[in-house]
């Protein structure tokens, strides 16, 4: 089976909004400088979207040395190089990693835009994914997330709202699969690159969270509850796409033409 490239999604600040990029590079801990920076609270906790929605209407860039963020609640861009530094201890769902400390005027940034104390660090060290072997930065257990544009068209017919892709935040859509046919996938190659599909993905409120106002609703949570919600490792989960761990990095792009196995 073959599933085309739809779309691509870099994440450089956990929780916050997304960068559409028309290729980019897989590598080992996903696509390049996905969720590399992370917010997080003065103890340490990360920042997310399931407590401060209005995360989602940050709008970062980073190109590997510059960051910029936007804020419709911030009269001026955040810009500000990366910095090294000692690594400090955080946690991401209370499992213990590091990052580096990106200094007091990021931090008061985004302490006044968000109206709360926080503090930007960026990724440092290693964190292992719980299933397949692989490694990642923040984002919340594995390297890469895929989604299809035909599950997305299934849910839409149940849900009570027209739902767009960026309420579930996948790194890769793909096209051409089918309904719910990344399911049955567990390797995606390429020319360049191969992704093992390693679990589904469970879902949480953040899809309720409009990307473009913060708001909430109840869907598409409760729509995917009457049908998706099944066990994996001893929980049940409301289940809707994939994450998966890079097995052979290279450049990916919108339009590449990946066998579905």
């Amino acid at each position: 089976m073959i599933a085309v490239v739809a779309g691509l999604k870099v994440f450089p600040i956990k929780s916050a909004g997304a960068v559409p990029v028309a290729e980019t590079e897989l590598t080992p801990q996903g696509l390049r400088h996905d969720r590399e920076f992370m917010l997080v609270r003065p103890d340490g906790r990360h920042l997310s979207q399931r407590e401060v929605p209005e995360l989602a209407l940050l709008r970062p860039g980073f190109d590997g040395v510059k960051l910029v963020v936007r804020s419709p609640f911030a009269a001026a861009p955040l810009v500000c190089e990366a910095v090294d530094g000692p690594a400090l201890d955080v946690t991401v769902h209370r499992r213990p990693c590091q990052g580096v400390d990106q200094g007091d005027e990021a931090a008061g940034w985004f302490s006044e835009t968000l109206g709360l104390p926080c503090r930007l660090v960026r990724f440092t060290g290693t964190r292992p994914t719980a299933l397949g072997g692989g490694t990642l930065t923040y984002a919340d257990g594995y390297p890469v997330s895929v989604l299809s544009d035909e599950s997305l068209d299934d849910l839409n017919r149940r849900a009570d709202a027209r739902l767009p892709m960026a309420r579930f935040r996948p790194n890769i859509v793909l096209r051409g699969l089918g309904p719910y046919g990344e399911d049955s996938v567990t390797r995606l190659r390429g020319d360049r690159v191969e992704i093992e599909l390693v679990r589904p993905c469970g879902r949480c409120v953040v899809i309720n969270t409009d990307q473009d106002t913060a708001r909430r609703s109840p869907e598409p949570l409760r729509a995917l509850a009457r049908y998706r919600t099944e066990r994996f490792g001893g929980t049940r989960e409301i289940m809707f796409g994939r994450l998966g761990v890079p097995r052979a990095p290279g450049a990916l792009r919108v339009g590449d033409e990946l066998t579905a196995s």
